[in-house]
């Protein structure tokens, strides 16, 4: 039997490198610590098992010493303001994938002759945060009033994505990597980002991130757009970075949920704080986090108690029941864009576009499973 000469370190690298360890991969690769110390070679079969194992490129294994991978888009994560290195292998193909699809609605767009977005790119970093906040609520449509008519904050969420994808922004929402359940987006890693574009501007947000966050993160990758500029953030509400532009669209993400002269009339001191917390969710319809977040720039809590609120709050979030994935088929437009997969499925029954190249841009592997998508969205009868 053929044996593949391989660097052993190699091996080490892209198990490492999908943040998995000897012991989880031995059932699998049982000569795997042999193969690492050199001792043993494996076949190229279980090389190519072994790649598919730790999501890395066969063509990667070969090489002398490990690559330098980066993240393709400006990388604006921190923790405790100190910059996050080593991308994950899921976090780099949910860029790449993200990238695939922006590029092709980008050139859809141009096929139908639409205009530029006029907002992409009409705010720069500084401007007055209220005044841009208010331009971003009127141009989604997420009016403070409305909201206050919802049911709930979940509710609320969801009419936020809708709005801001009718409005030209593909919103992608997900919490695995394309459509494989196995691949589990990591919300420590990343929340979300931004990729500009004055045709076809795309947020993608973090699905396995709680409800809470999520929305505070979708508000933030907006500001981004608005902005014109591409980004991979971590937001969270009560993150007070130091990097001018972060600070600025966190500040704007906030604004655009509760107007702070808004919440200095409505914060009531008096009341202990976990009522109050959820006393202003109800009120303004947006997450706890949010709140908290306000709370603070209204005076109400110092930096340090916010933290240890915060804290406290995403705990008692993260321990809740989820609820249930819901319809397959509308599941998977919000993971990639209801707008995307609209004119995707149009684009291929048109036969402008392959089944081929539509499956692996939707994740899909059968051809039954995009006309099912298509009538669930109305496309097809």
């Amino acid at each position: 039997m053929i044996r593949v000469e391989i660097q052993p370190q190699m091996l080490r690298w892209a198990r490492e490198r999908a943040g998995l360890s000897v012991a989880m991969l031995a059932k699998r690769f049982p000569k795997l610590d042999a193969w690492e110390r050199g001792e043993a070679r494996p076949t190229l079969n279980q090389l190519e098992s072994f790649a598919r194992a730790t999501c890395t490129p066969v063509g990667f294994l070969f090489l002398q010493e490990p690559p330098v991978e980066r993240v393709p888009i400006p990388d604006f994560r921190t923790v405790d303001n100190i910059h996050v290195g080593h991308p994950s292998p899921d976090l780099l193909d949910t860029v790449y994938i993200c990238q695939q699809r922006q590029e092709w609605y980008r050139d859809f767009v141009r096929s139908t002759g639409e205009d530029p977005l006029v907002f992409v790119g009409s705010a720069q970093a500084g401007d007055d945060v209220v005044t841009t906040a208010s331009r971003m609520r009127r141009a989604v449509g997420f009016d403070l009033e409305e909201r206050r008519r919802m049911p709930t904050w979940t509710e609320a969420l969801r009419r936020f994505i809708e709005r801001a994808d009718t409005l030209g922004v593909l919103v992608m929402c997900s919490g695995v990597v394309g459509s494989n359940n196995r691949r589990r987006l990591d919300p420590g890693e990343f929340r979300g980002f931004a990729i500009a574009d004055g045709l076809a501007p795309l947020v993608f947000i973090n699905g396995a991130d709680t409800k809470a966050a999520q929305m505070f993160t979708l508000a933030h990758e907006l500001a981004h757009i608005w902005l014109g500029e591409t980004a991979l953030s971590d937001a969270r509400a009560a993150a007070l970075p130091d990097h001018d532009v972060e600070r600025w669209c966190n500040l704007v993400a906030a604004e655009l949920f509760v107007p702070l002269a808004t919440m200095r009339a409505e914060y009531r001191p008096d009341l202990p704080l976990r009522a109050e917390m959820d006393r202003l969710a109800r009120r303004f319809k947006v997450s706890t986090l949010v709140v908290l977040r306000r709370i603070h720039d209204a005076g109400g809590l110092t930096r340090e108690e916010l933290w240890a609120a915060y804290e406290r709050e995403v705990e008692r979030l993260r321990a809740l029941p989820r609820g249930s994935g819901g319809n397959f088929y509308l599941t998977q437009a919000a993971r990639v864009s209801e707008r995307f997969a609209r004119a995707l499925v149009m684009n291929t029954l048109e036969g402008q576009t392959l089944y081929r190249d539509a499956l692996r841009m939707l994740g899909f592997s059968k051809v039954g499973t995009l006309h099912e998508l298509g009538r669930s969205l109305g496309v097809l009868a």
